[in-house]
Parts: structure tokens; C-alpha cells; sequence
């Protein structure tokens, strides 16, 4: 099948592109200064001035959204830049070396797993300051056992395949083998877990925001918009409206996205 009728696909690159779009543009302008107050504006209903209304300080929600995509993306990317590189020191180790290092590193992975990966990031950021670069590690390390897991069952598919051993056979270090004829074959499941990840990601540091665990005022989080919002649901409801539905959005993109090109994959096996 064309994988321009993958209907899943196309919808999260659409959603994402946009989302994407939002944020770049957010870079050079917003309508109003993101911690722009205006007491006398507070809890204005959407209109030609503030097409998303204002927040209980007079500030635009609008603004406050565009450059909120920019901590859910940076969130998202290190995050999962973190939990890929952790994963992969891990996860490449314990498939290409097998034996004890396989069952010891597993373990240890399992023991990691066994904790609510939340509770984990919501211990990290207690114990250490609450700040964004803090959110980015904790969120991050909770994605090493999910990608560690991925990339293990790669290598311990290829590792014993006969392209891998033709190699061997021609005298290829151990180097070339994993770089040069496994990762390339585990990449296609990596780039999935990532997509996966990133939505967990920007919904988790939602989450740790809206307990004032993550993103500190007064910089923009949609998490912390939510929070905010949440003694305003009768009176002002747009408010609230906001950020959720851009989280929502957000993650749903991004699923579609790595739902679509697990598709693509599997019908290409």
C-alpha cells in the first residue's frame, strides 16, 4: 500500500507540522508579551484584540500558547534525546554482548521499570530543584528502560543475522558491525519509540507543571496555564480551554505519527 493512503500518517505530520509551524513563527513574533499583565484586561473573553481571551493577570493566552510550544518542544526533544542515548548504551550492550552483561543490565532495567515512571519524575524534581533543565533529566530517564528494551530485541535480532556474520567473516570489527549493519536496521524502531515517547513526554511535563513540579513562573507552560486556570472553569472557561486542547493536540499528533510509521514499517517487512 502507497503510503500516501496511510491516512494515520498524514494526519500526524499535519498536526505536528502546524504545531511545529506555531512554534517557529513564535520565535520572531507574538501578538503581546508572554508575561505581558494587564490587570484592567483580566479574564476578558476571546475577541479581535485577544482571539483566545486573557488569563486572571490581563495576560493574552494566545501568546502565553505560542511560546508554551516552545518548552512542550524542547521538553519533548531532550527528553528524549536523553532516554535514547541512555537506551542505547544500555539496550546495544546487553543485546550485542548477551551472557551475564545481558542479565545484569536487564535487571536492572526490570527494577527501573517497576516504578511508576511519573513517580519517578515527580521524586527527581522534589529532591532536586524544580526547573525545566531538571524536568528535561527526569522525564528523560524514565524513557531509558522503553528504549533500552527496543533496541536490545534489535540487536539480539541482527546480531546473528547472515549479513552480520558475512561481515565478521571480512574481518569487520565490532565497531562497523553495530554502526554499519545493526543500527541502521533497529533505527525504523527507535524513530517509533521516539515518536511515542515525545507525546508521554510534553503530557508529563504537563503533569509536573500543573503540581508546580516543573516549568516556574512566570514563564508560559500549558501545564501551569491549567493550574492556573482551574479557579476560573465557571467564570472564565476559555481559560482552561487553551492549553488543554493544545496538549491534547499535541500528543494526539504525535501518536498518530509514530502509529503511522509503525504502519509503514510493518507493511514494508
Amino acid at each position: 500500500m502507497n503510503s500516501r493512503k496511510n491516512v494515520t500518517l498524514w494526519l500526524g505530520i499535519g498536526i505536528v507540522s502546524a504545531l511545529l509551524l506555531l512554534m517557529a513563527v513564535s520565535l520572531f513574533y507574538v501578538p503581546y508579551g508572554a508575561n505581558e499583565m494587564n490587570i484592567a484586561h483580566r479574564l476578558q473573553a476571546p475577541g479581535r484584540a485577544h482571539w483566545f481571551g486573557t488569563d486572571n493577570f490581563g495576560r493574552d493566552i494566545l501568546s502565553r500558547i505560542m511560546e508554551g510550544t516552545q518548552t512542550a518542544f524542547a521538553v519533548g526533544f531532550f527528553s528524549v534525546c536523553i532516554g535514547a542515548a541512555g537506551g542505547f548504551a544500555v539496550g546495544s550492550a546487553a543485546g550485542y554482548l548477551g551472557k551475564w552483561t545481558d542479565e545484569l543490565l536487564m535487571r536492572a532495567v526490570d527494577a527501573l521499570m517497576a516504578f511508576p515512571g511519573i513517580l519517578l519524575a515527580l521524586i527527581f524534581v522534589t529532591i532536586f530543584k524544580a526547573s525545566l533543565p531538571q524536568t528535561v533529566i527526569a522525564i528523560g530517564v524514565i524513557f531509558i528502560p522503553g528504549f533500552a528494551r527496543v533496541i536490545r530485541g534489535g540487536f539480539l535480532q541482527y546480531k546473528e543475522a547472515d549479513f552480520v556474520k558475512a561481515a565478521r567473516g571480512l574481518g569487520a570489527g565490532h565497531g562497523t558491525v553495530i554502526f554499519r549493519h545493526i543500527v541502521p536496521h533497529v533505527l525504523s524502531s527507535v524513530i517509533v519509540t521516539a515518536s511515542l515517547c515525545f507525546s508521554t513526554a510534553i503530557l508529563a511535563e504537563a503533569a509536573l507543571s500543573y503540581l508546580g513540579l516543573g516549568v516556574q513562573p512566570p514563564d508560559p507552560s500549558w501545564g501551569r496555564m491549567l493550574n492556573e486556570s482551574q479557579s476560573y472553569m465557571n467564570k472564565a472557561p476559555w481559560f482552561a480551554l487553551a492549553p488543554g486542547l493544545f496538549i491534547t493536540a499535541t500528543v494526539l499528533g504525535f501518536n498518530l505519527l509514530g502509529d503511522g510509521i509503525r504502519d509503514l514499517r510493518d507493511r514494508r517487512a
